[in-house]
């Protein structure tokens, strides 16, 4: 008898073991993938572990991304391929996360019935309950946005992670109103994180034997600790208070001091945001790579007046210009979205030749798509046709694979070191990494060990990859 019931625990056990299995998916922004890492966190403490294989999970979450229509198109594909796993698991939940989650909340939930329960950006913490409540058979939604940043305190769980780099964010939201832009609406005003959070956690990474943290925000330039709250508030707070807030050069300088061993990046900036304070504090630590993402969308300054960027070309080239007399070897990309309202070929035309200025070693580039509820989906005509838009994306693309082919060709003969992070994608007798700059190496083995520091001499390279040998 006492056997039998030992075997029913057993049973029993096992079974809990896998009606608590997590299958997480996540798309768009690096910002999303880290959110999916702290609803791992979240969820690990109500006895959830993560699985690979959709097919065995008891709770599907798919993380989203609205900030364009293509997006939003895969996203909805997915999970109608996930709801075919309910035929097989009659208990299986299916959720959204995310920036869709906040948009699309009613049509996903009552019009379409494709998912059990819908979980904003800000909401999370939230989870447990709202798992509770769809297991009880109601509807379970919580999107509201928070003035607070809201996980400072949660480790998250790092997900497929290669155990050398690792993404740390500072900041949430974005007051910026770009008028193509859905983010301020699904993830709320701008608000930063404590920098004893941040500090405590690019620590404990470093001290587990991680070698490189990403800094992550909508808008990491804006970042600015005066101890909580909206951006915005700050102006309310007395001159002393102002005068005692961390802005972002600060933060920057305090995590390279204090982790001389662990590399430093960050993502995204915003021109307007990008001082001359953060360059000359990049030039400044050997730790902080010579690397800076900034986008610019478009290369006619009436252009960037539609999309309500709050710069003209020009401001932005002066930035540009401000970070070749500081870091001289800095590695360049942006974000370019053609086809955007009202513009023209000469307008198109400015693009490209801001392109030629700037010769970016990457970008990443869109044809636009009208995103609902947003300024230019309101006030302004959507007039560029598709068949215009891709011939005028493809020409971009085109130009921009020669830049990066002329950036990349001024390595060759020349040493970088190179973080090994993982084997090449094309052969397992090689390693890949990437230089302070942010470009790909792939380099033969040479005895080495994922996570080392390496001098790499570069040999060839394509538009995409620099190519060498470990010296």
């Amino acid at each position: 008898m006492l056997i039998k019931e030992k075997e029913k625990k057993k049973i029993k056990t096992r079974n809990n073991s896998i009606s608590k299995k997590l299958y997480i998916q996540s798309y768009g922004c690096a910002m999303n993938f880290s959110d999916s890492e702290i609803v791992a966190s979240i969820l690990k403490k109500e006895g959830y572990i993560t699985t690979l294989n959709p097919h065995e999970a008891n709770l599907i979450l798919i993380n989203t991304c609205s900030i364009r229509e293509k997006a939003e198109q895969t996203v909805r594909k997915r999970i109608t391929e996930f709801k075919k796993n309910k035929q097989a698991n009659s208990d299986l939940v299916i959720g959204i996360l995310g920036c869709m989650a906040e948009r699309l909340k009613e049509k996903f939930l009552d019009e379409e019935k494709l998912v059990d329960l819908v979980i904003g950006p800000d909401a999370y913490r939230d989870l447990p309950k709202l798992i509770k409540e769809t297991n009880e058979g109601r509807k379970a939604v919580n999107v509201i946005l928070s003035k607070e940043e809201t996980y400072a305190d949660i480790n998250p769980v790092r997900l497929n992670s290669n155990g050398v780099t690792a993404f740390v964010s500072i900041t949430r939201g974005c007051d910026n109103m770009c008028s193509f832009c859905v983010v301020p609406f699904t993830r709320g005003r701008e608000r930063s994180r404590n920098p004893e959070s941040i500090l405590s956690e690019v620590k404990q990474l470093s001290k587990i034997g991680y070698k490189e943290v990403t800094l992550l925000g909508q808008n990491v330039d804006s970042y600015l600790w005066f101890g909580g709250g909206a951006k915005k508030d700050l102006l309310k707070l007395p001159v002393n208070k102002i005068k005692e807030a961390i802005d972002f050069s600060m933060l920057l300088e305090m995590i390279a001091k204090k982790n001389p061993k662990t590399r430093i990046r960050f993502s995204t900036s915003n021109p307007q945001d990008m001082k001359d304070d953060v360059l000359k504090t990049i030039a400044k630590y050997e730790n902080i790579c010579n690397y800076i993402h900034l986008p610019v969308q478009s290369g006619s300054s009436k252009i960037l007046k539609l999309m309500n960027r709050g710069h003209s070309r020009e401001w932005y080239l002066s930035r540009i210009n401000a970070i070749n007399k500081y870091i001289p070897d800095c590695g360049l990309s942006s974000d370019f979205i053609t086809g955007f309202c009202n513009e023209t070929e000469k307008d198109h035309a400015d693009t490209m030749s801001l392109m030629d200025i700037v010769k970016y070693h990457f970008s990443y580039m869109f044809y636009y798509s009208e995103r609902p509820n947003t300024f230019a989906q309101r006030k302004l005509q959507d007039n560029v046709s598709l068949e215009i838009k891709k011939r005028r994306l493809q020409e971009i693309i085109n130009l921009q694979h020669k830049h990066s082919l002329i950036r990349n060709e001024k390595s060759i003969n020349k040493k970088h070191e190179v973080l090994i992070e993982g084997l090449s994608k094309k052969s397992d007798a090689q390693f890949f990494g990437r230089t302070s700059q942010n470009t790909v190496v792939v380099f033969p083995k040479n005895n080495k060990e994922i996570g080392d520091f390496v001098k790499v001499r570069i040999n060839e390279c394509t538009s995409a990859t620099l190519i060498g040998e470990i010296i």
